[in-house]
């Protein structure tokens, strides 16, 4: 395995996502790197609005990213049909890739999807989480895992966004979401 940089995998999925025409947003630790304080994250988050009709040229698509990377196309069929998730795993970086399938009945992930960022990583312009549904998908992996590293990404993204946060759609998302889970 060579030592890449995670981003270029990400920038790598985000041009097969693009060209599909799959909304997606990218969240979990990655996400952090674009709105609080950059730290060592072992795998990829990215929540993805998924037809079945998509999920063969997805799954070509990723598997042309490296020779040797794994994906199951079984695993991708059920966690649609779950809501769930499934990964992808890069052979040139040894990186997880988790895809979590958007819930389309459920408020928050449609107001997530629909809030996402644009921001350009060597060129490439990738879809985001905004910074306010960062924190609260947070808050929420913290209420499920009790994880202190979800309120230490917290604490971040406020110390370096706060004085950019949308704070009235903090407090109503706390109120709306609080009931949330995975």
């Amino acid at each position: 395995m060579s030592q890449i940089d995670s981003r270029r995998l990400l920038v790598n999925i985000a041009k097969v996502l693009n060209r599909l025409d799959i909304p997606y947003i990218v969240s979990g630790g990655i996400a952090v790197l674009i709105w609080g304080r950059p730290r060592f994250t072992a795998d990829i988050n990215i929540v993805i609005k998924l037809k079945d009709s998509d999920v063969k040229k997805l799954e070509r698509g990723l598997l042309k990213i490296s020779k040797g990377s794994y994906i199951d196309a079984y695993s991708i069929k059920q966690a649609l049909v779950e809501k769930s998730e499934f990964s992808f795993v890069d052979n040139e970086t040894g990186i997880k890739v988790d895809f979590w399938i958007l819930k389309e009945k459920d408020s928050f992930d449609i107001s997530r999807i629909s809030r996402r960022v644009a921001r350009k990583i060597f060129g490439q312009k990738i879809y985001f989480s905004s910074a306010e549904d960062l924190i609260l998908i947070k808050l929420v992996w913290y209420k499920i895992s009790l994880s202190e590293r979800q309120l230490d990404d917290v604490k971040s993204i406020f110390k370096i966004s706060g004085s950019k946060l949308d704070l009235k759609y903090l407090k109503r998302g706390q109120r709306n979401w609080a009931h949330y889970s995975y």
